[in-house]
């Protein structure tokens, strides 16, 4: 008990320098004062305090997890101890940038930003008060632990949901003007925070709901077991599919844009998580077949010099397909023997090599090189042009139900359990009697045919596309997606894709914190959640094969 006592204090003493850690550094860096401006509460709480006070209590309630059994005084001590490093560390900074000159070396040291820290009082007013802040959410992080699960799950998600609602003022504060009125959207917003009660009624509210949801799935987990028939299936996607239809009205027009380039991110993941998440062939290069759609669309329907058939957009959309499906058999091929990283540095070099081919001098007669090509039609139905958003939406989402449908089919189909033998092991599954060269050219033919189209929508949705769209970042922005939503997963590829795609969209206005943020968030998920978000059930199995052994043990 000793040993587990003194073990708990240097994990105490560790996450409180973790924690002062990461608040100094968030100050020292401009985030803190930036985000200082920004209010989560009007008139009371910002995103800038939540850098500073977040921290403290995340350790502290991830530590109390693993402590748990000490008691809930030692815990709190503990917690307590976590929030005054934390605190101290930061009143440290503000004491050493009023005695040295740290602004010279430290140009984020500015006034504005020890006033933020201090809340405008003393250094000494202000440090007991900073460490005593720390110290309360530190605590309060701690004692979460000790509220029974069901409660902890709907206190914790009712806190993410409010927070979200803030994050989201300014955007939600638009829609609700536009539908209901400046008065109304007051009455819930300032321009860009959300107002004291109607707060604290989306904290009660969506307590609740969470904590009657999690109720009911406990109670009928006896009746988990029963199948639907596709006649109940059917009827429980019908409230999904008319939240889809009417989504772009409620949207607008810009978060409606934004929603059709996470729409063409999913296109893509759901065809590389064929590759990766169910045939296990990790491909590196995967942009290149969405820009040979997207070239390949263009050049058949461009009306500008480059064009070279003034196809419609319906009539191309299939041979664009076609052509990005047959381009992953010929890098599947060469590649058939290679497995892993081998597989991943050739796949690299493939997309390369597209890229590079786009800009060269030798195709710009046909593509345009850096040029690019330019006059790209947008589609038309019934004679119709969609050319707003809004209207594009509905291609995009045809483009993605459609993918999603082949996905799930083919996961549960006699192939998809094929490509999963070979995920697991190769040679295994070849003494199986498995077809690897087959199964392997099938995944990577079916995965480019999926970004094919992903880059067919792409062109006449900006009517123009050069080569500099499709660089490495793509594939990297893909296989993250697939990776944090969740291997194998239809469900977990839309959360990456929203998660990875649209968040960083949404939270423009932070500059470049929005893709440290992003950067965090990958860390964050592969050391607490390697699994996903919404994995698929193999995955789950896999990462955790040993869990209840050790529990055992």
């Amino acid at each position: 008990m000793d040993n587990l006592t003194s073990s708990g204090w240097r994990q105490a003493l560790l996450q409180g320098f973790v924690a002062g850690l990461i608040t100094v550094s968030a100050s020292t860096i401009g985030m803190v004062e930036l985000f200082g401006t920004r209010y989560f509460l009007a008139g009371l709480f910002t995103m800038g305090q939540l850098l500073l006070f977040a921290p403290p209590a995340v350790l502290a309630f991830s530590l109390a997890g693993k402590i748990k059994s000490q008691g809930i005084s030692i815990v709190t001590v503990k917690a307590a101890a976590i929030g005054a490093i934390s605190g101290a560390m930061l009143a440290l900074l503000v004491w050493a940038n009023q005695t040295f000159p740290l602004r010279t070396v430290l140009i984020n040291l500015s006034p504005k930003l020890m006033g933020l820290l201090t809340f405008d009082r003393s250094l000494a007013e202000g440090a007991l008060i900073l460490i005593g802040v720390s110290v309360a959410t530190a605590v309060f992080g701690a004692l979460l632990q000790f509220v029974p699960r069901l409660y902890r799950q709907a206190l914790l998600s009712a806190i993410i949901t409010t927070l979200g609602v803030g994050l989201l003022a300014p955007l939600l504060f638009e829609r609700i003007r536009n539908f209901f009125g400046q008065s109304v959207a007051q009455l819930v917003f300032t321009s860009s925070a959300l107002q004291v009660v109607p707060a604290i009624i989306i904290f009660a509210a969506s307590a609740a709901l969470f904590y009657f949801r999690g109720k009911a799935a406990l109670n009928s987990k006896p009746k988990a077991e029963q199948k639907l028939n596709p006649r109940q299936k059917m009827l429980r996607q019908i409230p999904l599919a008319i939240f889809l239809l009417i989504l772009p009205m409620l949207l607008g027009s810009y978060l409606t844009e934004i929603t059709n380039n996470v729409g063409i991110f999913l296109l893509m993941g759901l065809g590389l998580n064929i590759v990766v998440g169910l045939a296990g062939l990790l491909d590196l290069g995967y942009v290149a077949f969405f820009a040979i759609g997207a070239y390949t669309m263009a050049v058949l329907t461009s009306t500008g010099p480059l064009g070279v058939a003034q196809m419609s957009f319906w009539a191309a959309l299939p041979i664009c397909v076609a052509v990005s499906a047959l381009a992953g058999v010929l890098l599947g091929t060469p590649v058939l023997r290679m497995r892993g990283d081998y597989l991943a540095i050739v796949t690299l070099g493939f997309g390369e090599i597209i890229r590079i081919l786009a800009l060269s001098d030798l195709l710009k007669p046909f593509i345009g090189g850096a040029q690019g090509i330019l006059q790209i039609p947008k589609p038309s139905i019934a004679g119709i042009t969609l050319i707003s958003p809004e209207q594009l939406y509905y291609v995009i989402l045809g483009g993605a139900l459609l993918a999603a449908f082949i996905s799930n089919r083919l996961r549960e189909s006699r192939v998809g359990r094929t490509w999963i033998a070979m995920r697991e092991d190769e040679d295994v599954a070849e003494a199986m009697g498995i077809n690897l060269v087959r199964t392997k050219l099938l995944a990577f033919a079916i995965g480019a045919g999926f970004s094919g189209l992903a880059g067919a929508i792409f062109s006449p949705k900006l009517t123009s596309i050069f080569p500099h769209s499709f660089n490495l970042l793509i594939s990297i922005n893909i296989l993250s997606l697939i990776i944090v939503g969740g291997l194998g997963s239809i469900p977990g590829t839309i959360v990456g894709a929203l998660v990875l795609v649209g968040l960083p969209e949404l939270l423009r206005e932070f500059a470049e914190f929005r893709w440290l943020m992003y950067g965090l968030l990958l860390v964050v998920m592969m050391l607490n959640r390697p699994e996903g978000f919404i994995p698929s059930d193999v995955i789950r199995r896999e990462l955790h094969s040993g869990d209840e052994h050790r529990a055992e043990v």
